[in-house]
């Protein structure tokens, strides 16, 4: 369906106190849908908080406790110490098209140009493994829809992500994150999450220093889409977050666009079954303006590779990719069908907790480890 209808108005502004705000989306087992479900029977942050320990206990949850507002008050003091801004739905400066999705984040932690948020804004994203023709496609999108006045969005990942962001860095580009808006991740990305602070928008709905986990992601897609007016898909496996995130921006009442790949290369398959479903093929940006509205242009060939400029602050060190094999091919050597307790992996593997529970994510979101309750792991063959 095409974006160009009536713009969603925002919601009448918040009286509260951005700290009760804070308090209640931190509060056990409030959730975004709860959030606003809360404020909409109660009226205010600070209301729903009073109330919340009578709603948990009707609920069967016994000592509930809401938030306590040292944490909230600490929370907006690291925001402000990294340089962050705090926005609270309903605010003036929240994006319009978060605005009317049932499950909008209640609270956003924005570091760099907030204004960016309300231009054009349109998603491409794809495969961490992408093909050498996947990373040009993604340039030569990026580079196009930036011409014609769009902000790029996409997640900061490894790959069709980082190549989006690296050619719209002069443009305007948007990196929303599944931890903290200060926390790098992937720490290869560290020196390009510091350019995007300078030059374009980093977006989180997470507490600050929160370290990814892998539940984080499907929820940080779903603002990566619904930021957007659309959702480009250049790369994807069968079951990847891009195709979370194309079929969150269905449901979100965005289009979705792809590009074709081959049937026989694996990287392609999520790409061609969303083809197959019924999404929009597209060859170049002239295709992808067509259908979102813009000025076509001439597009040149895409760029070469950027190459960063120095920036301030220590750069993380990259871990050479055998290396990395050599940790994932040692996890998965000790994985079978039968769960493993992740404690007892990291005692097997003698490396330090923080180190495998990395790795353990990565391997996650490429489906090769399933996480059951409980902290027990078992290989996806």
């Amino acid at each position: 369906m095409g974006l160009t209808s009536k713009p969603t108005p925002h919601p009448t502004p918040l009286d509260d106190d951005p700290v009760d705000c804070l308090r209640l989306i931190r509060s056990r087992k409030v959730g975004p849908v709860t959030w606003h479900r809360l404020l909409s029977e109660h009226g205010s942050a600070r209301a729903a908080l009073a109330a919340l320990p009578d709603v948990a206990r009707a609920a069967g949850v016994e000592n509930y406790a809401v938030c306590p507002v040292e944490v909230a008050r600490h929370e907006l003091a690291q925001g402000r110490a990294a340089g962050a801004q705090l926005i609270v739905w309903g605010a003036g400066a929240y994006p319009l098209p978060l605005c009317d999705l049932p499950d909008a984040p209640p609270v956003l932690w924005v570091m760099g140009d907030a204004a960016l948020l309300h231009r054009p804004l349109l998603a491409l994203v794809g495969a961490r493994n992408a093909s050498s023709l996947g990373l040009r496609m993604a340039r030569r999108l990026a580079d196009g829809v930036a011409q014609a006045g769009f902000v790029t969005v996409s997640g900061l990942a490894r790959g069709i992500d980082t190549a989006v962001h690296e050619a719209t860095l002069l443009t305007g580009t948007v990196a929303v994150q599944a931890g903290g808006v200060d926390v790098a991740y992937p720490e290869e990305n560290a020196r390009l999450m510091a350019q995007i602070t300078e030059q374009g928008c980093l977006v989180s709905e997470q507490p600050m220093g929160l370290q990814p986990q892998a539940r984080h992601f499907p929820q940080r897609n779903r603002i990566v889409s619904g930021l957007s007016r659309a959702v480009v898909v250049v790369e994807a496996a069968s079951r990847s977050g891009s195709i979370i995130t194309a079929k969150t921006a269905l449901d979100q009442g965005r289009d979705v666009l792809v590009v074709p790949g081959h049937p026989f290369d694996a990287r392609a398959a999520g790409c061609n079954a969303l083809l197959r479903d019924g999404a929009t093929l597209i060859r170049g940006p002239a295709d992808v303006l067509e259908v979102v509205g813009g000025t076509v242009v001439d597009f040149p060939a895409p760029p070469p590779e950027p190459v960063a400029d120095p920036v301030p602050g220590p750069t993380p060190a990259r871990r050479p990719l055998a290396d990395i094999a050599a940790v994932h091919g040692q996890i998965l050597a000790r994985l079978g069908p039968s769960p493993l307790a992740e404690d007892q992996l990291i005692r097997d593997l003698s490396m330090p907790p923080a180190t495998v529970a990395q790795h353990l994510l990565t391997l996650e979101l490429d489906g090769r480890v399933h996480r059951a309750p409980g902290g027990l792991l078992s290989r996806i063959d």
